[in-house]
């Protein structure tokens, strides 16, 4: 399933996208080639995962600019849709690398900016199958050999999170290729369970096994000796090894810590902002209170009660036992520091 899986694509004529708020229940598509429908795919996570927005992203410049051609804008209605696209979600820094690297090739055209999209497209995939590889090397070489390995990973970072592959499900599905996966705890992510809803559906599709656990058990899973390692993506790195993940991320970071389990981030070097020195200046996304106040549709907390929603918290860097990327794994709480060895 996963060599199959593109969660974007571009049609031609524009984008199309697995409508990830309807998984696991539907696999449908969405066309989009407004900046308009774009943004409000980014935002209600139709389109989700920081590289898999970066690659939208992107592709959204093209977009922009052939609306742009279709309504007459002049460069600056051009100019304010772009930043409109770059800024749909604060968190993921891929979003805006991604839109910024196509940019200087503006007054090129739309054909000149698709060129460089599908680049990053290419770059992406190839990227999560190499960080696949260092993980499940780097995992093999300090875990037991003699049976297979119990993982655990928080919200989904596959296929529907990428270009393709996936980051940390790249490495678990590169340690399941090696037949080195006795099971995967899949914690469900709340408030919108992307654990539950995508990451155990690219799982079950791939034959992988694996079992739902509420995010509460995660670390009395981890304490208990039932974990072999943890592996999560990211949607920020700072120079100094802090991470952002989404929300809950760091009680896993904290339990492995404890019980002197590794705990590995996967992500492509995209993710690395090295402009930020700490986790302290990444920009924590802040949702809207009904997500964690009603439960499909219906009010679960009482009137009256306020609802606090960060979708991401930040990981400290030493609690992150090795950052993995395309170009091999850092050590980071032995210092290794992304901010000196991805520059």
């Amino acid at each position: 399933m996963s060599e199959q899986l593109r969660a974007v694509e571009w049609t031609g004529d524009g984008l199309s996208l697995i409508d990830q708020t309807l998984l696991p229940h539907r696999l449908e598509r969405m066309h989009v080639t407004d900046v308009d429908t774009l943004v409000d795919a980014v935002r209600r996570l139709v389109v989700r995962g920081a590289p898999a927005i970066g690659v939208a992203g992107a592709y959204g410049v093209v977009i922009a600019l052939r609306q742009a051609g279709r309504a007459g804008w002049d460069r600056a209605e051009l100019l304010a849709a772009v930043s409109r696209i770059r800024e749909a979600r604060p968190t993921a820094v891929n979003l805006a690398v991604c839109v910024d690297r196509v940019l200087p090739l503006l007054d090129r055209g739309a054909d000149a900016v698709l060129a460089e999209a599908r680049a990053i497209h290419r770059e992406d995939e190839q990227a999560n199958r190499d960080m696949g590889g260092h993980g499940a090397d780097w995992l093999l070489k300090r875990l037991p050999a003699d049976r297979p390995l119990r993982l655990l990973t928080h919200c989904n970072a596959g296929a529907l999170a990428t270009a393709g592959w996936g980051t940390a499900l790249g490495v678990i599905r590169e340690l399941h290729a090696r037949g080195r996966v006795e099971l995967v705890h899949v914690d469900e992510t709340r408030p919108l369970l992307q654990g539950s809803r995508l990451t155990a559906w690219e799982l079950a599709h791939d034959g992988i096994p694996h079992r739902v656990q509420a995010d509460g058990a995660a670390a009395g899973t981890i304490l208990r000796g039932e974990v072999d390692a943890a592996i999560v993506g990211a949607d920020r790195i700072a120079a100094n090894g802090d991470t952002a993940n989404k929300v809950g991320t760091v009680a896993v970071a904290l339990a492995c810590a404890h019980a002197g389990v590794p705990f590995l981030v996967a992500a492509p070097t995209t993710t690395v902002d090295t402009a930020t020195a700490t986790g302290a200046g990444i920009p924590i996304e802040l949702r809207g209170e009904d997500e964690v106040l009603e439960w499909d549709g219906r009010r679960m907390a009482p009137e009256g009660s306020r609802g606090h929603n960060p979708a991401f918290d930040v990981t400290p860097g030493e609690l992150v036992t090795a950052l993995v990327t395309e170009r091999g794994v850092l050590e980071v709480a032995a210092g290794e520091l992304p901010g000196d060895r991805l520059v």
